[in-house]
């Protein structure tokens, strides 16, 4: 990754071109979370950050992120979660992106080519009816399966308020963990004090 300078305004890599910085908080806890809220809320792009709400039993919260650069604003957030594993003992880990479209965090995360689910996404949709639902923000939400190139994760993506949604889960057994009623709330309108920390997520410190 290059940073801008005296002859581009962009951030941009050698072998991509332009990119959206991406940017991950250390640590997490409340008044972190708010601080990333009000990053995110004041860019005015609307780009919301997706958190299940009310957590179901066991769950915590453990990362946020978000990409863009200070000039554009906001692109896309990502918030991660632990939880236990729907299928044996042991932790699974959730991650929930929301992005306009080319920005490629998502794709990053679930392990596909390119900045869109694209053509993994159209096979999706061609094949099957969709994989799992949450509620985001009120609206029934569908999500597809797509298939990771990464064995350890399983990947779902669908649309929400205008932008991608993507759901991305750790081991990939635990995408079983959508089958629940998971719904959706956007931090960026409400940012509950309820809500529960755990430690750091691994997948948003470069584990993915």
């Amino acid at each position: 990754m290059r940073p801008p300078d005296l002859m581009r305004s962009d951030w941009r890599c050698d072998t991509c071109g332009p990119v959206e910085p991406l940017h991950v908080m250390e640590r997490i806890s409340h008044e972190i979370m708010m601080a990333a809220r009000d990053r995110v809320a004041a860019a005015g792009d609307g780009v919301p950050m997706w958190c299940p709400w009310p957590l179901l039993p066991g769950w915590t919260v453990t990362g946020v992120a978000w990409a863009g650069d200070e000039r554009a604003g906001a692109k896309a957030t990502a918030v991660a979660l632990s939880c236990p594993a729907p299928l044996g003992g042991g932790p699974a880990d959730l991650v929930f992106v929301a992005e306009a479209p080319g920005v490629g965090l998502g794709n990053r995360l679930a392990g596909l080519s390119g900045p869109d689910p694209g053509a993994p996404l159209c096979e999706a949709l061609r094949s099957t009816a969709a994989q799992a639902k949450v509620k985001a923000n009120g609206h029934p939400t569908p999500l597809w399966a797509v298939g990771s190139s990464l064995e350890d994760r399983s990947a779902y993506v669908g649309e929400a308020s205008g932008l991608w949604l993507y759901a991305v889960a750790w081991p990939a057994s635990a995408g079983y963990l959508l089958a629940e009623q998971v719904v959706l709330q956007d931090l960026t309108d409400s940012l509950p004090t309820e809500l529960v920390y755990g430690a750091p997520s691994p997948y948003l410190h470069g584990k993915a």
